[in-house]
C-alpha cells in the first residue's frame, strides 16, 4: 500500500478461512480481540461505552487504550474511535477529535470477507502525519494476520 501525507484513511482487506458469526465474535467480544490485538482491556465494546485497557504487544506496553464504541450492526459492522493523542501526546487536539475504525464484515465463498478502515489522519500535524500513517498502516498489517491466525486456527 502506497502512503502518503495527503491521505485520510488506511484500509485493509483480508480474506478469513472462518464463518461470519466466529469473527464477529473474535472482533468484539473484548477478551477475544484482546487476545489477537495484544491488548488487555478492561471492560466490554458497548455501543455508546468506552473501553479503556493497555497494549501488551511487545514495545508498546506504555500506550494507553482507550476507545468508544460507536457501532455494533451485529455480524456486519463494528467501529470504534480513539482519541489521536493516544500515539501523539505531545500535541493539543480538539477535545472531539477521534480517529474511527471500522470492521466491515461480508460472507465470502471461504469464510469472511474482514475490511478495516481507519480514518481521520487530517488532524495529525503535517510533520507527524506520515509516520503515523505508515505505524498505523504496518501495525494492521500485523493485525490482519493476527485474527486470522485467531479464528482460522
Amino acid at each position: 500500500m502506497s502512503i502518503h501525507k495527503e491521505q485520510d484513511q488506511i484500509e485493509k482487506v483480508v480474506e478469513l478461512a472462518a464463518p461470519v458469526a466466529r469473527v464477529w465474535r473474535a472482533i468484539t467480544d473484548h477478551e477475544e480481540f484482546g487476545e489477537w490485538f495484544r491488548v488487555r482491556l478492561d471492560n466490554p465494546f458497548e455501543v455508546g461505552a468506552t473501553t479503556t485497557g493497555n497494549i501488551t504487544f511487545p514495545g508498546h506496553e506504555h500506550v494507553k487504550w482507550v476507545s468508544l464504541t460507536e457501532e455494533m450492526d451485529h455480524e456486519r459492522l463494528f467501529a470504534f474511535s480513539w482519541p489521536p493523542s493516544a500515539i501523539d501526546p505531545d500535541t493539543e487536539y480538539d477535545e472531539n477529535a477521534k480517529v474511527r475504525v471500522e470492521f466491515r464484515l461480508e460472507p465470502a465463498e471461504n469464510g469472511t470477507r474482514l475490511t478495516i478502515t481507519e480514518t481521520g489522519f487530517q488532524q495529525f500535524p503535517e510533520a507527524k502525519r506520515l509516520e503515523a500513517l505508515r505505524s498505523n498502516a504496518e501495525g494492521w498489517d500485523i493485525q490482519a494476520k493476527n485474527v486470522a491466525v485467531h479464528v482460522d486456527g
